[in-house]
């Protein structure tokens, strides 16, 4: 059977469909709504003619107004705006149903990078054995954080998912009834949501995808790689961070995160419960039915009538879930034995934690909670710490911190910061003793700049009364200085008595987190991917050196910026100087929804992260190791591109355009996550505390996307320019690595529409700043398109492309009347009596204008 190229299923199966259900959508009579539906396809043109015409988002407005409008005043253009935002939001929802719904027809399920090829290339280059050998030692872990990148509430989030469905089974009904539902449901939620909200939004995803997905997977290997036997490695885990994660959240306390844990027990109870009570049904016979109904008596109680208690262990589940297994084979034929071993699978894999809570706290803060704890030792007369603690060399204090020993109360601290950050280590020992060692044993120090700030952190966890602590403690290294240095803080770790004990506990394994979105926000985009490669580089080889195996953590985001796009090329491409025995990458916001939240994407993303693992270590062992002269170019460029960035971001004018020029203050106004846009709490901007995701979508926002390109145009015309364009012409053929940086920077590139802001370059003060901008697009564009041999950015992606192109022309009269706002924000901040009341209304516009432009861009991941 012929198989359509993939533009053109996209097109048959996503953009037609979308056409025909767009069309429907807009005739739809809601109230108020009057003729939007007819207008809005009309404004769309307006925007597209007038940018080609480089005329202004005012100029487009006041002309569509004037000519579309029985009056041309500011409350009847604002009235336009909110209703045309209120529209495209929903377009927007219905788009991603419909790529959702035909992501199996899109993407080839059983194509490159799926199990099934995985199997046969195994089966071809007959070296099973050796696969088998690796699965049985690698693990993917994917971490879903509650980084706001996504601003649905969950009950537009329900709608997709119903009209998902709908789509798929061409129920043109209940599409139209969804679609009229999806008109009159509110896109804005009052109040922020709190930590165990996003938590609850997640957890939905843990039921109702991953644990179906992780589940079959699971079992398709071991019934095609095992034959029948059990894979004695959970190959898939689950992290979570909503709840644990209390870098700069006030909001996430110790009952929160008590809270949460249970809920992800209860969750994978609930689970188990569904199953059970379908194998009930099935498995009638004598001398099964009795043990079934028992197990499913006791899940009932541990769910719906349990106040924390729990009726089962996860030892005496699993043994008579066995016992069960047993007498069907022996006594009943194997009858259903095939979904007895699905639920045994799930069991292995999830236990009774669900998903493992990971801590997280910034080092400032531990300095100022470690402070605070020596003091208190210092004034009980205790003989913990000598009284010049915080005057002796990290040698000295390393001496000491190895040997302590306490049982601190957090009750006895007036510091709050104090309070809760004992609070957490305790809580780690309660949810382990609730739900098992993996309910939560991680903590993660982020901003981790020194040895010492993993030791203190040890230490705190031996002062509450914790001698051997079953956790592992994951510096987390960001900035460009960090990831330098990261090698040498490890070996003083390493070479400590007192925490090479504690390593050897934990099966000398040490996780080290490397933080993409920040190293992009403080270097820039080629010295941040290539910092972090080195970073790994000689982080393998030291702990190779002291007989530990390196485990990499990705904080990854939805962008290439922060180290999104196509991930799965980046762990296929690692070289043999790189541990990768486990893939571990946070995913958060729309790369949630979109890559993981149908059954079909997840198991085709999870799929392509464990083939990239099987590809690297398996089936193109030792190939990807890039040579010296290729290092040297990789930092050559990155240096070229690094001195551009720091340049760019050391411009007086770079802090004062993104409060003034973007929407990077109406971050904070939105409530679609419970943590600040900040870190600090300080009135001024300081560019160190601000966070990674207002930072890349604000620029998104302005459809630069700044940090996915910039210094990248000018480190590849240092090489055409000395005449060395065959040295990374040949780095990008031959290497898998180079090439998927520069492709996913295509992709930012591909987001990026600068005559939306062009009227900037005339700005008195920061034309000039704006033309910077524009011309390294300009440059990088050229070159990129000059190194893949493309006329078109993304033309070997074309069905990503469209998604994009589409996205981006629902879009844009979205674009263009944020900077309309913004506009006019600035004109009315200029008068002498500024009207606040209209002030107030074009914040409004602008901020939900944002909600919008963020949700379209989920293919960004």
């Amino acid at each position: 059977m012929y198989t359509l190229p993939k533009l053109e299923r996209f097109n048959q199966d996503v953009l037609s469909k979308y056409h025909i259900y767009n069309s429907v959508f807009i005739t739809l009579p809601f109230d108020s709504i009057d003729n939007t539906g007819v207008l809005l396809p009309l404004f769309t043109d307006v925007c597209d003619t007038g940018f080609k015409k480089l005329e202004t988002p005012v100029e487009i407005v006041d002309f569509f107004t004037k000519k579309y409008l029985p009056t041309d005043s500011e409350s009847d253009k604002i009235d336009l705006m909110f209703r045309f935002i209120q529209y495209i939001e929903r377009q927007i929802v219905l788009f991603d149903a419909i790529e959702d719904a035909a992501f199996p027809e899109v993407n080839n399920m059983e194509g490159r990078g799926s199990l099934r090829d995985i199997k046969e290339k195994a089966d071809n280059n007959n070296n099973q054995a050796e696969l088998t050998e690796f699965l049985e030692n690698f693990n993917v872990r994917t971490v879903l954080t509650a980084h706001p990148t996504q601003f649905y509430p969950g009950a537009v989030l329900g709608i997709i998912n119903d009209l998902t469905d709908a789509i798929r089974k061409n129920n043109l009904l209940g599409i139209k009834q969804l679609l009229a539902q999806l008109g009159k449901t509110p896109f804005i939620q009052n109040e922020k949501p709190n930590p165990y909200d996003e938590a609850v939004s997640l957890i939905w995803y843990l039921e109702n995808v991953f644990y179906e997905t992780a589940g079959e997977m699971v079992h398709y290997l071991e019934k095609n790689l095992f034959n029948g036997n059990s894979i004695n490695n959970p190959l898939i885990k689950l992290g979570f961070w909503p709840g644990g994660d209390r870098d700069g959240n006030p909001f996430v306390t110790t009952d929160i995160t008590l809270k949460v844990a249970d809920r992800l027990r209860t969750s994978i109870l609930k689970c188990y419960y569904i199953e059970m009570r379908n194998l009930k049904r099935k498995l009638t016979f004598s001398g099964v039915d009795t043990l079934v109904s028992e197990l499913e008596q006791k899940l009932y109680r541990s769910v719906f009538y349990s106040k924390g208690e729990i009726f089962i262990t996860l030892d005496e589940f699993k043994t008579q879930l066995k016992k069960i297994r047993l007498i069907i084979v022996e006594q009943h034929q194997s009858l259903y034995v095939d979904q007895l071993d699905a639920l045994l699978i799930k069991v292995n894999l999830f236990g009774f934690h669900f998903a493992t809570l990971d801590i997280r706290q910034n080092s400032k803060i531990h300095d100022a909670v470690f402070k605070d704890v020596v003091n208190h030792y210092l004034k009980s007369d205790s003989a913990v710490f000598p009284a010049n603690y915080f005057e002796l060399s990290e040698i000295e204090k390393f001496d000491i911190l190895s040997n302590v020993s306490g049982d601190l109360d957090p009750a006895s601290f007036e510091n709050e910061m104090t309070n809760s950050t004992l609070g957490s280590i305790q809580s780690i020992k309660t949810i382990q003793q609730n739900n098992g060692e993996f309910g939560s044993n991680r903590y993660i120090i982020s901003n981790n700049e020194s040895a010492l700030n993993v030791m203190e952190t040890f230490a705190l966890f031996k002062l509450c009364n914790w001698s051997a602590p079953t956790v592992d403690i994951i510096p987390l290294f960001e900035s460009v200085d960090d990831l330098q240095n990261a090698h040498q803080i490890m070996e003083k770790l390493y070479t400590n008595p007192a925490y090479a004990k504690h390593l050897q506990e934990r099966n000398n394994k040490q996780t080290i987190m490397l933080g993409f979105s920040d190293g992009t926000k403080d270097g820039g985009y080629l010295m941040a991917n290539w910092s972090i490669y080195k970073a790994k580089e000689s982080l393998t080889e030291i702990s190779r050196k002291y007989g530990i195996k390196a485990i990499f953590f990705d904080g990854r985001g939805g962008p290439p910026a922060r180290g999104g796009g196509k991930t799965h090329k980046f762990y296929a491409s690692l070289g043999p100087k790189i541990e990768n025995n486990e893939i571990q990458v946070t995913v958060q916001g729309q790369t949630i929804s979109s890559n993981f939240g149908t059954l079909d994407s997840c198991r085709y993303n999870l799929e392509n992260l464990l083939s990239a693992g099987v590809t690297n270590q398996v089936f193109a062992k030792g190939r990807n190791e890039l040579t010296v002269d290729e290092k040297a170019i990789l930092d050559q460029l990155a240096s070229l591109g690094y001195e551009k960035y720091l340049n760019f971001k050391n411009h007086p004018k770079f802090i004062p355009y993104l409060e003034k020029m973007s929407t990077l203050k109406y971050y904070a106004k939105t409530n679609i996550g419970s943590r600040p846009s900040k870190r600090s709490k300080s009135e001024t901007l300081d560019f160190a505390d601000l966070r990674a995701i207002p930072f890349v979508g604000s620029w998104s926002q302005l459809k630069q996307n700044v940090p996915g390109f910039f210094g990248v145009g000018t480190a590849l015309k240092h090489f055409e320019d000395t005449n060395q364009w065959d040295k990374v012409q040949n780095l990008y053929d031959d290497s898998l690595f180079f090439k998927t940086l520069l492709e996913n920077s295509m992709m930012s590139l591909a987001k990026s529409f600068f005559p939306l802001t062009a009227y900037m370059s005339k700005d008195p003060e920061y034309g000039d700043f704006w033309k910077i901008i524009y011309n390294e697009f300009l440059e990088t564009k050229r070159l990129l398109l000059k190194i893949a041999g493309h006329q078109e950015l993304m033309e070997n992606y074309p069905d990503g492309k469209a998604s994009i192109a589409i996205r981006e022309r629902i879009v844009l009269p979205l674009l263009t009347i944020q900077q309309y706002g913004l506009t006019r924000i600035n004109e009315l901040l200029k008068e002498k009596n500024p009207d606040e009341k209209l002030i107030k209304v074009y914040e409004k516009i602008v901020t939900r204008s944002l909600f919008g432009n963020t949700n379209a861009s989920r293919n960004s991941a």
